[in-house]
């Protein structure tokens, strides 16, 4: 076994591999906003009970984070590639197919069987991305142990976060969402129920000329005028399966271009073999001032990214009547949290990382404050550009939080040692999971019921909402974000206590107890 001072030296290559890692996760992550949008409109699933069966998969997931960290703590067994390698390529293998196992296009089957293909599907597939994205954030830690150099994987892991989600997000969309024309046949319609109020002639008649369908003429909504977009469930499927390819790719690069630098054995963990204790776990957990606070930011910010997104899409179906390009517009809101990439390290060298996301997080929420602008503007395609301004506000005060988020985490995890005695990276990362996927998974589930109390009815699609219907989800995509933003603001400004000088402080302390020891 080679010994540390014979181990590659820090460099490019650790960080385009640890990156890679999360376009990996990426590839099968980014696929969670478009679980809800497949559930509720191809698969026609009531937003009641879409809700309750994504809160219950999302709260095992999280509960089961925080096993699986405690099960890689634990583990004491001697992999030729190292446990927390190990742990990932198992992850990584199931992922192939995993994604796709929520995608199974049965839009005619009764109910319970949907049920029953959304619950195994979800479960299948979260379990493999659990044992592959928890040993990966926690592999940070031992990557190197250098503090400036854990920025610097934290800054390439959010590039290759933000390009695992681009990438799918705007290309998705413009996949899985079909313009509809008229092709002599009524499928389109066979795939709702007709709105109260309208007949089936009116949608087979076009509003604006009172006459029927020609061969090739875009159908248009007799709710809005406006073209009309059909979600194509059987594209959803097969693009999953090729971005589980594209995923377990960037994982082996990781796998064989990245090196661990301390030792995985030597890390504490559960002090004298003590059987895990998840109360203990979680009692510990929440005196980590900085790692509640880095926890309740993150939610925020899933808040935003995750929970608002199944609305958002209606929004652009509905409302814009642009579902294909709801992804591209979304993108170019949060490209310019790129700019900041270049000058994190100087950033956070000279101000340091919580004071540059404090300053953040208020822009974020001067563009949660714009957006509420956009649903009083009656004209839709100005709408459409505030909206749009509001995003880029949000992008870019989420910029620099974006890239230090991982590093602030190993910074708590640091601060579990300062304070605690212990580093317990596997399982104080599983809990920032935990409640990461609690965000996830209450979020978005809060997010449908909020639909059917504005008057969503999944069973008429996005063809047959009201006009009514579809202004109030301009409110809701509003109102989330701006929710979001100050989530953001009250983790990182009021609870999380590591400031510059703090660290500082902690990172000299803690080098002379390990020079000591």
């Amino acid at each position: 076994m080679k010994t540390k001072s014979e181990k590659r030296p820090f460099g490019m290559r650790d960080k385009l591999a640890y990156a890679a890692g999360d376009l990996g996760c990426n590839m099968s992550f980014a696929l969670k906003g478009t679980v809800q949008t497949f559930w509720l409109v191809y698969m026609m699933m009531e937003t009641g009970l879409l809700s309750i069966l994504l809160l219950l998969v999302q709260i095992w997931d999280a509960v089961n984070d925080p096993l699986i960290g405690s099960m890689i703590d634990n583990d004491r067994r001697a992999y030729k590639h190292g446990k927390f390698k190990t742990y990932i390529f198992v992850g990584a293998c199931g992922l192939l197919l995993g994604g796709a196992a929520v995608f199974l296009p049965f839009p005619g089957a009764s109910v319970a069987v949907k049920a029953v293909l959304f619950i195994l599907g979800y479960i299948v597939w979260d379990a493999f991305y659990t044992v592959a994205n928890v040993p990966y954030g926690s592999m940070l830690s031992l990557v190197t142990p250098d503090n400036g150099e854990r920025a610097q994987l934290s800054t390439w892991r959010s590039i290759g976060s933000m390009i695992g989600n681009i990438l799918p997000s705007i290309i998705l969309p413009m996949l899985i969402w079909q313009k509809a024309n008229w092709d002599g046949t009524t499928d389109f319609l066979d795939k709702i129920e007709i709105p109260e109020g309208f007949t089936k002639e009116q949608f087979l008649t076009n509003p604006l000329t009172g006459e029927a369908y020609q061969m090739g003429e875009a159908i248009l909504s007799p709710q809005n005028g406006k073209q009309v977009e059909i979600l194509q469930g059987e594209v959803v499927f097969w693009a999953a399966l090729i971005m589980g390819v594209l995923g377990f790719a960037a994982f082996m690069f990781m796998l064989k271009n990245i090196t661990i630098r301390v030792d995985e054995n030597s890390v504490k963990t559960n002090e004298g073999g003590a059987k895990f204790n998840i109360l203990k776990a979680f009692g510990n957990f929440m005196k980590n001032r900085a790692a509640v606070g880095a926890t309740l930011a993150a939610m925020g910010m899933f808040l935003g990214m995750n929970a608002a997104t199944t609305a958002n899409t209606i929004m652009f179906a509905t409302y814009f009547n642009q579902a294909s390009m709801s992804g591209l517009v979304q993108m170019i809101g949060f490209l310019p949290m790129f700019i900041f990439i270049p000058f994190i390290k100087k950033i956070v060298e000279k101000y340091g990382k919580k004071e540059a996301s404090v300053v953040g997080t208020i822009v974020s929420l001067v563009g949660g404050v714009i957006m509420l602008i956009f649903p009083m503007i009656p004209n839709a395609d100005t709408g459409l550009l505030v909206y749009l301004l509001g995003l880029v506000f949000f992008g870019v005060g989420m910029g620099v939080y974006t890239c230090v988020s991982w590093a602030m985490m190993g910074d708590a995890i640091d601060y579990n040692e300062w304070k605690f005695g212990t580093r317990e990276e596997g399982t104080v990362y599983a809990l920032h999971s935990f409640f990461r996927k609690l965000a996830q998974g209450v979020g978005p589930s809060v997010v449908l019921l909020l639909m059917g109390a504005l008057g969503y009815v999944s069973k008429y699609g996005t063809i047959g909402q009201s006009v009514e219907t579809a202004h109030n989800m301009c409110w809701l995509v509003a109102g989330l974000y701006l929710f979001s933003a100050v989530v953001q603001f009250i983790g990182i400004a009021l609870i999380y206590n590591l400031d510059k000088k703090t660290v500082e402080a902690m990172n000299t302390e803690l080098a002379e107890r390990r020079a000591a020891n």
